[in-house]
């Protein structure tokens, strides 16, 4: 048997839920780019689950299930207060809490198509509650209910701060949103498609995705982008700090990517919204800075920003602490795991590769008091 480190390269599995092609993102068939510019994110949502876009009556009644299904059950609140807040990162805070809403559903083990959309619906509406309960529980304040009124975006936005969003950080969230909802077949969703092809539950696919998106190889990325932009505190210092981690071997957070050889679409979109936010915030610094090290390292290394690198400016610049980049993250991509997770159930086959054996071979047997 041959084999490929990392997959690289393998084709696991046939979807419709999204493609790279060419450098070129698509959720459904739709450009990532149209749907950046023109969607709201729960279309987008509707899209990933559904296959088309949804018409008027259609997005309403969704948007409607969806906030009918965003309270989470005080129990879980309740829990959250009783962890060593100081201590637990927020990834470990959400994949706790969604292992923990399963025991409050009914309908946590029903395997059919319709409870299983009613579970998708649920996740998707309430792992934004999770997160901004738990960030805020950490302040030592009280968790805010969500708006029945408001956008997804916007309701985010309102839980986590307690103040509605202006137009402007309204639609820079929805557009993070829909960057990030899907891309394929990413280390967490093929976890996500690994889990439940054992025919294990939704909730327990969505608990192994957000594990695997914790890491910082994956969707902890952008944390560490803004903790390198941080460090470097001023746009001057820039270009210094890269070259001295590049002697020191250093791997450059928020640059380059498995799939894509000309860059990450969703990147220049992030770089827009970087400059508008940060502009507005009046500490264009962190914009400036990104710019410096991307012109520094595309130069040097000819590696490309991917998704991460701006999403990082972005969302400091929306007032978001910064180990909450990665659980916002999987606010948007859930609906990614959704899509494939239900994909998956409707022509399910166990994943199960094999390994290429590098180990001893023939060894014999030794009692235990000749050892």
């Amino acid at each position: 048997m041959s084999q490929t480190k990392g997959l690289e390269g393998i084709v696991a599995t046939q979807s419709s839920v999204s493609s790279i092609i060419d450098d070129v993102l698509t959720y459904q068939g739709y450009n990532i780019d149209d749907l950046a510019d023109n969607a709201s994110f729960e279309e987008v949502v509707y899209l990933l689950w559904n296959g088309s876009l949804p018409n008027k009556k259609e997005l309403e009644s969704f948007t409607k299930e969806l906030a009918q299904a965003n309270k989470i059950p005080d129990a879980v609140i309740e829990q959250m207060k009783s962890w060593p807040i100081e201590k637990v990162h927020p990834m470990a805070a959400l994949r706790t809490a969604v292992s923990d809403l399963a025991l409050f559903d009914e309908e946590a083990d029903e395997m059919d198509e319709k409870a299983n959309y009613r579970k998708a619906i649920k996740l998707q509406a309430q792992l934004p509650t999770i997160v901004t309960a738990f960030a805020r529980i950490r302040q030592g304040k009280d968790p805010i209910s969500p708006k029945e009124n408001l956008s997804f975006a916007a309701n985010f936005l309102y839980m986590l701060t307690g103040e509605e969003p202006d137009e402007t950080s309204e639609k820079a969230f929805n557009k993070a949103l829909v960057l990030h909802a899907d891309h394929e077949l990413n280390a967490s969703t093929f976890t996500a498609r690994v889990c439940v092809a054992t025919l294990s539950d939704v909730y327990s696919g969505v608990t192994a995705a957000i594990g695997a998106l914790k890491g910082p190889l994956h969707g902890g990325a952008n944390e560490r982008v803004m903790g390198m932009l941080s460090e470097i505190g001023d746009a001057d210092k820039a270009e210094d700090y890269i070259k001295k981690a590049f002697e020191r071997k250093e791997k450059i957070m928020g640059f380059g990517h498995r799939v894509y050889k000309q860059g990450d679409p969703r990147a220049k979109h992030l770089r827009e919204m970087s400059r508008q936010l940060t502009d507005i915030t009046g500490e264009s610094k962190w914009y400036e800075m990104s710019v410096k090290i991307d012109e520094f390292v595309t130069k040097e290394k000819g590696l490309l920003p991917n998704v991460d690198f701006y999403s990082a400016s972005v969302y400091h610049s929306l007032g978001i602490e910064h180990d909450i980049f990665t659980p916002i993250f999987a606010v948007s991509r859930v609906s990614g795991w959704l899509a494939h997770i239900l994909e998956q159930y409707s022509d399910n086959r166990l994943i199960r590769p094999r390994a290429e054996y590098v180990g001893p071979e023939k060894q014999e047997w030794v009692p235990l008091e000749k050892r």
